[in-house]
This record gives C-alpha cells, sequence and structure tokens, in this order.
C-alpha cells in the first residue's frame, strides 16, 4: 500500500497546478470546452494519476494497470492534461484540443489517445463501464483497480443507480468511485435542476462504502483512497466536495463557466493567478 508523506502530498500539490495551467491553456487556445468543472477535479485527478494508481505511460495496454474512466466525459481537459503530465503524449499536443482530426477531441475516445481506457460522454454509461471492468477483474482474478469521476449533476441520471446496484452485489471492493461534487451543473445548481441529494445517505442505502472529503485538500483525497484499499466486500465512493473553477477567482462557483472557454484575456488572468 502507497505511504502518504509530506513529499508526496507537495508533488500531488504541485501537478495539479500545472494541470490546471494546461487545462486553462488548452481551453484558451480552442475556445471550446468545459473549464469549470475541469478545474474542480484537478486535485481528485494529481491525486490518482500520481500517488494512486498503478499506471505506466510507456506500457499503456499493460493488463494488470489499474483502469481509470472519466464518467463526466465533458471534462475531457482534466483527463489530457493529466495524461500529458504524466507522459502519455507530448504536452504540445495539448493545442491540438478540438481541432479537426486531433486525438483531443471533445470527449475522450479510447480509440484515438494512449492512456484513455473508456470511450465517455454520454452521462451515466461511464460508471456502468467501470463496474463491468471491475467485475472483469474478479472474474480473472486480477488484482488491478478501477476507478470513475462523475459529475454529481451526472447522479440525476437513473442508470447510475443501477450500476451502483449492480456494483454492490458483486461485492466489487476493487471499484472506486469519486463524486466531482461542485454543486453545478449546465442549467444551474444541481438542488434546483433535479436535486440527487443526500447522496451520502442513498450511497449507503445502495451498499457502498461512503466517504465525504474536501476535494481540494490533498491528504484528505490520499487517505480516502487509503481508506479504499482498506474495506473488503463492498466499493467505496468518494464524495470529493469542490469548487467548480477553482483556482481562477473570476471562475470559481460560476454556473457560466461550466461549457464556456476563456478568451484571450480571461486565459492571460488566469494564468497570472496560477503562477507556479
Amino acid at each position: 500500500m502507497r505511504q502518504i508523506t509530506e513529499s508526496s502530498i507537495q508533488e500531488v500539490a504541485a501537478r495539479a497546478l500545472i494541470i490546471r495551467r494546461d487545462i486553462i491553456e488548452m481551453l484558451g487556445e480552442s475556445g471550446s470546452g468545459h473549464t469549470g468543472g475541469s478545474l474542480s477535479a484537478a486535485d481528485v485527478m494529481a491525486c490518482l494519476y500520481f500517488w494512486e494508481m498503478n499506471i505506466d505511460p510507456h506500457r499503456p495496454q499493460l493488463e494488470d494497470r489499474d483502469r481509470f474512466v472519466l464518467s463526466k466525459g465533458h471534462a475531457a481537459p482534466v483527463l489530457y492534461a493529466a495524461l500529458a503530465e504524466k507522459g502519455y503524449f507530448d504536452k504540445k499536443d495539448l493545442a491540438s484540443l478540438r481541432k479537426l482530426g486531433s486525438s483531443l477531441q471533445g470527449h475522450p475516445d479510447m480509440r484515438k489517445l494512449a492512456g484513455v481506457d473508456a470511450s465517455t460522454g454520454s452521462l451515466g454509461q461511464g460508471v456502468s463501464w467501470a463496474v463491468g471492468m471491475a467485475l472483469a477483474a474478479k472474474m480473472d482474478g486480477r488484482s488491478n483497480r478501477v476507478y470513475a469521476l462523475l459529475g454529481d449533476g451526472e447522479t440525476e441520471e437513473g442508470i447510475v443507480w443501477e450500476a451502483l446496484m449492480a456494483a454492490s452485489h458483486y461485492k466489487l471492493d476493487n471499484l472506486v468511485a469519486i463524486v466531482d461534487h461542485n454543486g453545478l451543473q449546465i442549467d444551474g445548481p444541481i438542488c434546483q435542476v433535479m436535486s440527487p441529494e443526500p447522496l451520502t445517505d442513498k450511497f449507503l442505502a445502495f451498499g457502498w462504502e461512503t466517504l465525504n472529503v474536501d476535494g481540494h485538500n490533498h491528504l484528505q483525497i490520499m487517505e480516502a483512497l487509503v481508506a479504499a484499499r482498506s474495506t473488503p466486500g463492498r466499493p467505496t465512493v468518494i464524495i470529493a466536495n469542490t469548487l467548480k473553477g477553482k483556482g481562477c477567482s473570476f471562475m470559481e462557483d460560476r454556473v457560466e463557466w461550466h461549457g464556456t472557454a476563456p478568451n484571450k484575456e480571461q486565459t492571460a488572468l488566469a494564468l497570472a493567478e496560477l503562477e507556479i
């Protein structure tokens, strides 16, 4: 089991900052894409890719690797930034986001980009895919783990709860779902659009080990991931309470930044706030 050290926390924090800068730069270049929910998930992604998961960018198809599914596929920029920072592809390719012929499409495509384990975009289907991956690993007697990142608005989809019920039934303790709980979706606050609350009680009722953390506190995220490895016989969900647009003051907790890319001036301002 991985150890939490001061140096590992510092590394994750540094990677999260780089991921946020890369998100801003690629979205500023593309002129379109989902900014707010990519920024809110940067800390979780840094913990997964630079501390938790057993992966090798030089062997992206390794059978025993851990799997990651971006169930909220519209937040593709945070996945691309993490993969590039990890070394799956040249970081200069980030500038091709959403451009014709690019492998970095608006939603992840596993056929076009190494390191993408599932093509996602239709909300709810990603976590279902992750359940299938975890069940297959169990049936094959493999020890790899599966991680799925959901949006909180995504939990309004009925297919999510069918998947959660199956994961509990099959005792998939090799599966970790993480909810990016930033409280906003494209049409407004989740509690006004179609409230999925109380999420904690619902996950518990569906048989999941349920942990609540500050989704921008790297130590809390890492401790939750450790706890998930020590919970036999049931899947774990980490409800990561986050701030949409985290790191850029004029984007934070603003629903209009759900699917809006920064212009040239906004990109410069955001990068100034994200100084390394």
